[in-house]
């Protein structure tokens, strides 16, 4: 009863439910559009090629990112990694290049250059991830694409791409959620449904290779049901770190002396050491690719359920955690904005301590976090070995996992916030989602 006098409430307020309406057409905008092939490509043609070529490794990923419309060569093929990748690049360069982090301190004027150059970066590599994408569809299914075609359809997948951006930023602007985000959540799901039934049907009595029937598919959602959780425990995990702020006395008033919190992360870096890690280890499979034998070294690294490729793939996912961790979360930028709004940690002292604190701390929680990121990480390769099948086993771990976790979160608490401004009651029992930073310092 609780749930549906939620829908209810959430019904009632007009502006949400326009957000909500909003969101929901442009989602079956983008959907629709992965299934628009390119022009002149018979989809039965490219099939067999493609889909064999993403059962695995970083074009899975790729196809898993746009919802299944990369292997099936549509206007929406390349999907938003390309925007992704710029995003990184310039939020990398904003930690490097003084002009980036100028403009990063401009407030929104700065904010909008960095989205135009990001804009910019992104067509130039849809430029370059077009053709790339063609000339592999040609090598995939033995189509054949003169100059002028391909420039052609290179426009017309970079065209798809920024239409998917504008689409990602009018459901941040009018809808609910991070658009970006939540459409990289659709395309994620929408493969769920089929993986699923896939799963059951092959675990019906009877069906060929059925191994352990439907008392092992229902202990397979009791495991991905547990994974989730620790998922979730992942992702809200946090250190809160207590700032006492000084009072001042204006006039007759007092200001300033609450107590708030820095809500340290567990997981600060997200998913982009997956990304990065996966990104390396998919070298080895591209040489395989180029290489008449894949024995031995070159064998080792190019089984993705084997050991030596999951044990590397589970370092280098901490070593990159570490490394992404360091670059985006600085201690000293923390502890001199807490100086200057007069604030201090609790026997602590201010400046050059605090900071050292806060990298103490910081360095602590990133370890078991670091593990924990891996762990799930690799989650799939034993999900695989198990028995079960490839397309579900994705959903047992990894990018796709922590992604879900992460935006139905955000999307949750946005939703939330809406109904505690209208006075209504959360969407948990005690009126918040639990693990949430409202009200910290930063």
């Amino acid at each position: 009863m609780r749930f549906v006098q939620t829908i209810r409430n959430i019904w009632t307020i007009d502006e949400l439910r326009q957000r909500l309406t909003i969101t929901f057409l442009l989602v079956v905008v983008y959907r629709l559009g992965c299934y628009i092939c390119l022009p002149g490509i018979d989809t039965d043609q490219i099939a067999a090629g493609m889909n064999a070529q993403t059962d695995s490794g970083l074009m899975q990923l790729l196809d898993m990112f746009s919802g299944g419309a990369f292997s099936q060569a549509s206007v929406f093929a390349l999907g938003i990694m390309p925007y992704i990748t710029a995003s990184i690049v310039i939020q990398l360069a904003g930690m490097v290049l003084p002009s980036f982090q100028k403009m990063q301190r401009e407030g929104e004027s700065g904010r909008q250059k960095l989205t135009q150059y990001t804009r910019y970066l992104t067509v130039l590599i849809l430029l370059v991830q077009g053709p790339a994408y063609l000339y592999n569809l040609q090598a995939q299914t033995g189509l054949h694409f003169t100059i002028m075609t391909i420039v052609f359809l290179t426009i017309v997948l970079a065209a798809g791409s920024m239409f998917i951006m504008w689409l990602g930023e009018r459901i941040t602007e009018r809808g609910i959620g991070n658009g970006i985000s939540f459409i990289i959540l659709v395309g994620i799901i929408a493969r769920l449904p089929m993986a699923l039934y896939y799963e059951f049907y092959s675990r019906l009595p009877g069906t060929q290779g059925s191994q352990g029937g439907l008392v092992m598919f229902i202990i397979e959602l009791v495991l991905l049901f547990a994974v989730t959780v620790c998922a979730v425990l992942l992702v809200q995990g946090t250190r809160k770190v207590p700032v006492q702020y000084a009072k001042r006395i204006v006039g007759n008033k007092q200001y300033g002396g609450a107590r708030q919190f820095i809500p340290l992360k567990v997981n600060a870096a997200g998913v982009m050491p997956i990304i990065f890690a996966q990104a390396l280890m998919f070298i080895p499979l591209t040489i395989a690719g180029f290489s008449s034998k894949s024995s031995g070294f070159l064998g080792a690294f190019t089984n993705i359920n084997g050991f030596w490729y999951n044990f590397v793939y589970f370092i280098l996912i901490v070593a990159f955690t570490y490394f992404y961790t360091a670059i985006t979360v600085r201690p000293t930028q923390i502890a001199e904005d807490i100086k200057r709004n007069n604030g201090f940690i609790p026997g602590v002292k201010p400046g050059k301590k605090t900071a050292e604190y806060l990298d103490s701390i910081m360095s602590r929680i990133t370890l078991p976090g670091s593990i924990f990121l891996g762990i799930v990480a690799i989650l799939p390769a034993f999900a695989r070995t198990l028995g079960i099948s490839q397309n579900f086993a994705q959903f047992f771990g990894g990018t796709s996992l922590l992604i879900m976790v992460g935006v139905v979160l955000d999307t949750l608490q946005q939703i939330e916030s809406h109904l505690m401004m209208h006075h209504y009651d959360g969407l948990m029992k005690d009126g918040k989602i639990k693990g949430r930073t409202t009200g910290s310092a930063y």
